[in-house]
């Protein structure tokens, strides 16, 4: 056949399969899926591995031109963008991580970008405070719902899950 993709694959098709089996990623796997495939005879052509896969050409072309220069584990790298960095300077953000895990802990994250300001020096914006403790420490206000008898209840302080 003149459209048959030859690709030399050097991992043996039972690897394949068990990798592909362990994997989470959904990105990783769709690639040891089409590796897998192409290793074990199931599909020879790109096309028909493009409607197998409902990927476009160029994209498993793309993926086989970064096999065939960097191997398994080049195909298998997933492109994370690296985002905008945190306004916080890392001292501050050491003495917020004290200061939550403390008994004293915050009410709010008003109170945090309130706290931030006097104690640190550090003026930031609200939303900047909330992705720094929310994403940063994986922390979050928890408060119970209020019935009627306790709507005047005092809220729960700030509880952190883990920190990085």
């Amino acid at each position: 056949m003149a459209n048959t993709l030859k690709l030399d694959i050097k991992e043996p098709a039972d690897e394949l399969k068990t990798r592909f089996k362990k994997e989470t990623n959904a990105q990783k796997k769709e690639r040891l899926h089409a590796l897998y495939l192409l290793k074990s005879g199931k599909v020879t052509t790109l096309e028909s591995l493009s409607r197998l896969l409902s990927r476009d050409t160029s994209t498993l072309y793309r993926w086989f031109q970064k096999y065939k220069h960097e191997g398994l584990d080049g195909l298998l790298k997933v492109y994370k963008p690296a985002g905008r960095p945190i306004t916080i300077p890392p001292e501050a953000l050491e003495k917020l991580k004290l200061r939550i895990q403390s008994n004293e802990g915050f009410n709010s994250y008003g109170e945090i970008q309130s706290w931030l300001k006097e104690a640190c020096g550090v003026d930031v914006d609200y939303h900047v405070v909330y992705r720094a403790v929310r994403y940063k420490f994986q922390g979050k206000f928890k408060s119970n719902r209020r019935s009627r008898s306790r709507r005047n209840s005092p809220l729960s302080a700030l509880q952190i899950s883990s920190f990085n």
